[in-house]
């Protein structure tokens, strides 16, 4: 089978993407301003030209990791010294206050964290709904619109009140928290390291798209 690659993506995700990246770094594309870009690293080579910041040689992710573990001392109450990139989620957000706890992590962050998802079984559960439902509107069911619109109330209530874990560790987490939020994750967010926008581009695009990282070089070219 032929492995996903970036000029198999539709454009319309590509664009959901790319606001994404305006809100981690701070900028702001216009309607036109991508159009003659052609390839990924000519991609990676604009944003970096675009980033209007003081270039600072230092480590995002090493700062998001400690910004975290003080944001996790804070508002969990928990020694820094047992915080490490290895440590679960599970371990310190335990499912019968999660949502509050994360709410409060949220608070000091100034950003949401966006790590819960509804079951699977739900999920798949309302995914066969909303498909059996669109089917029956091309041939007329009288039920369709009520399966349509049930499927999509319980989508939003299923994220509304989503308590499972999307991530294992306080790194996957800091590594999700550098690629969307880059400048709120580092120690001063009026500075940049344009040495490794590339890299948290390429984690962004990857688990964004569900791109392999290994085909997001920079000859990797747009549909």
């Amino acid at each position: 089978m032929k492995e996903f690659e970036l000029k198999d993506t539709d454009s319309e995700d590509i664009d959901d993407t790319l606001r994404k990246v305006e809100s981690s770094f701070d900028i702001e594309f216009t309607d036109d301003e991508l159009f003659h870009l052609k390839t990924f690293g000519e991609l990676c080579d604009h944003i970096i030209n675009k980033i209007q910041l003081v270039h600072s040689d230092d480590c995002t992710s090493q700062q998001a990791f400690y910004k975290l573990r003080k944001t996790i001392t804070q508002s969990l109450h928990i020694s820094p010294e047992v915080i490490t990139p290895e440590t679960t989620l599970a371990s310190i957000l335990p499912s019968n206050n999660r949502r509050s706890r994360i709410k409060d992590m949220e608070m000091i962050l100034d950003f949401k964290l966006h790590i819960l998802r509804p079951p699977y079984w739900v999920f798949i559960t309302l995914l066969i709904l909303s498909v059996v439902s669109l089917a029956g509107l091309f041939i007329k069911s009288p039920i369709s619109l009520a399966g349509l619109a049930l499927s999509i109330s319980g989508f939003w209530l299923a994220f509304k009140t989503a308590n499972v874990l999307s991530l294992q560790t306080v790194g996957e987490l800091t590594e999700k928290i550098t690629r969307e939020n880059y400048l709120k994750s580092r120690r001063n967010p009026k500075t940049f390291n344009k040495h490794e926008v590339e890299k948290v581009l390429i984690d962004l695009f990857s688990d964004d798209l569900g791109i392999n990282k290994s085909k997001l070089t920079r000859e990797a070219t747009f549909k």
